[in-house]
């Protein structure tokens, strides 16, 4: 076969070798072919034959084949190198071509040795191939050894990457040198963003300040908010007020214990988030003053002023939010619930001042809130007050009523119960001035005597025994006549002999029961009384009754009168008879 030159022949005598599975001899026969000098020494397909059947079944000549053969074609003998795992193989293979991008890739995926692949990136110096290092030693976390690799290629294409995996670990000197060498090619706000962060990170204030004040796309806001969530507030400062950004800016001032400049800045923004993050922020460094300009822009929107309340009251800050709500009094947008909280807020930690608060904006406030608050606090005569207020008499009187010692005033309580509405509570104040105030019904009853039921009131007292205290009421209404008072007034004179008394009430009101009186009257001890009980009869046309009585009591010239009166003939003469005898 070595001395053929029919190329027929030579392929029917291959052919014979693949069929009968004989690798071995396949490749001696190869070897003289391709080997030693002959027509077929540079054949390409038998050198790509001579070196498959190698790797299938004698690896170790693979090596050698490959630096003595220049035929063979050398990309798909490496691809079925590396299929069969002869990675070494395969770099010979892509080296002998100065295919250094692939045999960089070799080192790498196949026989993983990065610290191989770098130095052959050294030997051939080649921008694709330092790329290809880079990413793999990026790949392995070789993170400052990846970056360097890329500034050497001088290829910025993997920027995120890069700046994702730099951040993550902290690389940030070595991030900055790649982006730097980025921002020459190319102009994208990812890389002018991490820059600009990265500077922030390492503290280098200078340098980032000359980076905002020139050419960039970086997203100056996010790079911010990243430098203010992670602490770096100093940054932050630089980046918001390259964006005039004075919402952002106030807040990190704030963090800056700068207070003073943060107001400022919250006054520019003139927004309602940044007020109250300032105020919080103030409250919380007890910057009292600088919190309290913050809160005059926020309590005259009702719908923040609870929320800065509850926020002063947590704190225990009680003083302060009374001196910054009685600030806000002043304001021209002061509105009811600042009025309204105020008062709310005296009545719990300076129930002293109440009072004066009340009166002087009563018609300013929401009266039922700041009612509930002084229940609270059992501030019974500014409850009371606000009752008045409201039109709450009701109220107004039972509160005086329950809370007597506090609440209670004589003048006042009788301007209050002529206006209540339901009159039960008329009956009920009687009975409160019974028990604590005796000496004051009188002048009560002639406040109510329009108002209440006279007959009630009597029945009131007699079932207390308690008549002889209303004695001035009853004798103020007895013109009207009632039988009920007439009865009461008649037993007290009685019981109190006043008999001259009793005489004008008999003769003059006659709506009780006459025969019942005359009978008790008839039985006194006091001749008087008895006059009384003659006269009562006479009136009632009891002739015989009343002449007896006056006989009785040697009433000459009464017994005369009544048979006068009564002009009966027997009456008369009975009388005469009498008197003769």
């Amino acid at each position: 076969m070595p001395e053929s030159t029919e190329p027929d022949k030579v392929s029917v005598a291959v052919a014979s070798f693949l069929q009968a599975d004989l690798p071995g001899e396949l490749i001696e026969l190869l070897e003289k072919i391709v080997l030693e000098p002959s027509t077929f020494s540079d054949n390409e397909s038998l050198q790509n034959l001579l070196i498959l059947t190698a790797t299938k079944a004698d690896k170790s000549r693979v090596m050698d084949y490959i630096h003595k053969l220049d035929a063979y074609n050398a990309p798909d003998v490496a691809n079925i190198c590396t299929e069969v795992g002869l990675f070494e193989e395969a770099l010979e293979v892509y080296k002998k071509i100065n295919d250094h991008a692939s045999a960089a890739n070799i080192l790498v995926e196949h026989i993983v040795s990065i610290d191989r692949a770098q130095a052959y990136a050294e030997a051939v110096e080649l921008p694709e191939v330092w790329s290809r290092v880079a990413k793999a030693q990026l790949d392995g976390l070789r993170v400052s050894d990846g970056i360097a690799s890329y500034i050497r290629a001088e290829d910025p294409s993997n920027f995120n990457e890069v700046i994702e995996i730099a951040t993550h670990a902290g690389k940030d000197e070595d991030l900055i040198k790649f982006l730097r060498m980025a921002r020459k090619t190319l102009r994208e706000p990812p890389i002018d963003t991490a820059l600009a962060f990265a500077y922030a990170r390492t503290d280098q204030l200078s340098e980032l300040e000359d980076f905002l004040r020139g050419t960039n796309v970086a997203d100056i806001e996010q790079s911010g908010d990243k430098a203010y969530e992670e602490g770096f507030h100093q940054a932050a400062k630089i980046f918001f007020t390259s964006i005039s950004n004075w919402a952002k800016l106030a807040t990190t001032l704030v963090h800056l214990e700068e207070y003073q400049s943060a107001v400022e800045c919250a006054r520019k923004a003139n927004n309602i988030k940044v007020w109250k993050q300032v105020n919080a922020a103030c409250i919380q460094k007890k910057e009292f003053r600088l919190a309290q300009i913050c809160g005059l822009n926020l309590i005259i929107d009702a719908e923040e002023l609870q929320d800065l309340v509850k926020q002063y009251e947590y704190n225990g800050y009680f003083d302060e939010l009374i001196a910054l709500l009685e600030q806000g009094l002043g304001l021209e947008r002061a509105h009811m619930g600042m009025f309204t909280e105020l008062g709310i807020a005296l009545s719990k930690y300076h129930p002293e001042r109440t009072m004066e608060h009340l009166k002087l904006f009563w018609g300013r406030i929401n009266i039922p809130k700041v009612i509930r608050a002084c229940e609270d606090a059992n501030l019974w005569p500014e409850l009371v007050f606000l009752y008045c207020h409201y039109d709450e008499w009701d109220n107004a009187a039972l509160a005086m009523m329950e809370r007597a010692t506090s609440a209670w005033e004589h003048h006042s309580f009788k301007d209050v119960i002529v206006k209540v509405a339901n009159l039960e509570i008329y009956y009920r104040a009687l009975n409160f001035y019974l028990q604590q105030h005796p000496t004051l019904l009188t002048d009560l009853l002639q406040a109510l005597t329009p108002r209440i039921d006279v007959n009630r009131v009597v029945k009131m007292f007699e079932k207390s025994d308690n008549i002889p205290l209303i004695k001035p009421f009853l004798l103020n209404v007895q013109p009207q006549n009632k039988r009920t008072v007439n009865i009461a007034i008649n037993d007290l004179l009685i019981e109190e002999e006043d008999y001259k008394t009793l005489r004008d009430s008999v003769e003059n009101y006659d709506n009780y029961d006459p025969v019942e009186l005359a009978q008790r009257l008839e039985k006194h001890d006091l001749v008087f009384f008895r006059q009384i009980a003659a006269s009562i009869y006479r009136k009632n046309k009891r002739w015989e009754k009343s002449i007896a009585l006056s006989k009785q009591d040697k009433l000459f010239k009464d017994a005369i009168e009544t048979a006068a009166i009564s002009s009966k003939p027997d009456v008369v003469e009975e009388l005469l008879r009498y008197v003769s005898l």
